[in-house]
């Protein structure tokens, strides 16, 4: 009897029950994560359950980490979780929560009327992690880079932004040169970014570790305040920041004498000039450095002038950064841009789970820590070649690797469908992450 072919390719599918994983790899990461203290410090800071049958903080928190940085992007993903049987018991997951669950507990975490204990214990646990991480990398000084940045989600209770999307607004600030998240405030979406900015950085500056200091500030034009302006300038703090262009600013640059502007490059298409500015109530007054172009088609745009004007207020000193060098220290704030996509896209925090602001908050400052685990992982367990790399390159690179999951000879054995160079590497990273569970704190 001839058989007729059915299927494009000729082979089958079936079922198993050998103990096989798609993402062999992530268990390097929760081995980071576990070693660096992160279900100890859940458990120290996080209310535990009403009842003996609840899950401990932990379970939640470490559940919802591991689907984050392994790709998940919403509560239900949580149940790809439990298809990876074999890989959740060698993490030590025995249990994985049902998606209501954790979103019963998000809310309960975030519940205004409980106090928000969880909220507040997050953010203990995320202040731990990044004091961890930031303590072995050698840096003394850093640079924040404060950004609020717009989450669209059509919640029950999000409300509309200054953009007109109805979500939240996230104040946001990251370090420079080694991209920990220091402090995340989860705002509603009417809640305008240039408030509470000077105690913003206030609570930045609180969390530094002991023998460093923020020695640097950038900003957008919600950061123009003499409030915030007079703080740095207390604390000793450099900074740049894009100058709202008020009645006052304008009139400055307008006063700008015209032999003043200066073409950096020829032919490069702007011109750069600076004056001295102050505000009613900053104490001492800063450089407006000033870059301006030639507006496209200028005739259409009569009322503006013929040019656009970018200007950034900074207290560097001429000797210490010329006007070209202090647009380019500034410019480089745009990469809190990508901070924010990493954050938001790489780990899945442009979507929020639930219809509660309060809840949400939960999950975001989870998001945070998930984040930070990232960033310190890369840096104290990887190849230094691969700290440039994103998440996304990560779960490519070493997360999604076939794994077979057999006990020989007593011994749990994870097998890898890697090469033998993959595979030390790996041993490596293995290696450094236990070293610093042996003194997170050291």
């Amino acid at each position: 009897m001839v058989m007729i072919q059915q299927t494009v390719f000729p082979f089958k599918i079936e079922t198993t029950r050998e103990r096989l994983t798609a993402h062999g790899g992530l268990a390097l990461m929760v081995e980071f994560n576990h070693g660096i203290g992160l279900r100890e410090l859940v458990d120290r800071y996080l209310p535990v359950p009403g009842s003996n049958r609840g899950f401990n903080p932990s379970v939640m928190v470490d559940t919802l980490v591991l689907m984050l940085q392994g790709g998940g992007r919403s509560l239900e993903d949580l149940r790809e979780l439990k298809n990876e049987e074999g890989l959740m018991k060698l993490i030590g997951h025995n249990e994985i929560p049902e998606p209501d669950t954790v979103g019963d507990w998000l809310r309960r975490m975030g519940d205004p009327k409980a106090g928000q204990l969880g909220l507040e214990g997050l953010g203990g646990v995320r202040d731990k992690i990044s004091e961890r991480v930031l303590k072995k990398d050698g840096i003394k000084e850093y640079t924040l880079d404060a950004d609020a940045t717009e989450i669209i989600g059509e919640k029950a209770d999000a409300l509309f932004t200054y953009n007109g999307n109805k979500g939240y607004m996230p104040m946001l600030g990251f370090l420079y040169e080694n991209p920990v998240c220091l402090l995340d405030e989860f705002r509603e979406g009417n809640v305008a970014p240039a408030f509470g900015q000077k105690e913003f950085y206030l609570q930045c500056k609180q969390r530094m570790p002991w023998g460093k200091r923020i020695g640097y500030y950038r900003g957008d034009s919600a950061s123009y305040q003499a409030g915030l302006f007079n703080q740095l300038e207390e604390d000793g703090v450099k900074y740049g920041i894009t100058a709202d262009q008020d009645k006052a600013v304008k009139s400055a640059i307008a006063l700008i004498p015209s032999g003043d502007w200066k073409e950096p490059v020829k032919g490069c298409g702007y011109e750069l000039a600076e004056t001295v500015h102050c505000m009613n109530e900053t104490k001492k007054a800063f450089r407006l450095v000033v870059k301006r172009e030639i507006r496209r088609q200028g005739e259409l745009f009569e009322k503006e002038g013929q040019y656009f004007y970018h200007a950034v207020a900074t207290n560097w000193l001429e000797e210490e950064k010329n006007t070209e060098e202090v647009l380019k220290w500034h410019n480089q704030r745009g990469q809190a841009e990508n901070f924010n996509k990493e954050l938001k896209i790489g780990l899945g925090m442009e979507r929020m789970p639930c219809g509660q602001t309060h809840a949400n908050a939960v999950f975001f400052r989870i998001g945070v820590i998930a984040y930070d685990l990232f960033i310190g992982f890369k840096r104290l367990s990887c190849p230094e070649s691969w700290a440039r790399h994103t998440i996304a390159t990560f779960r490519w690179k070493m997360v999604q690797v076939a794994g077979r999951i057999v006990k020989h000879a007593g011994e749990t054995v994870l097998k890898l469908m890697i090469d033998l160079e993959k595979l030390e590497l790996f041993k490596e990273i293995r290696r450094k992450s236990f070293e610093l569970s042996l003194c997170p704190d050291g």
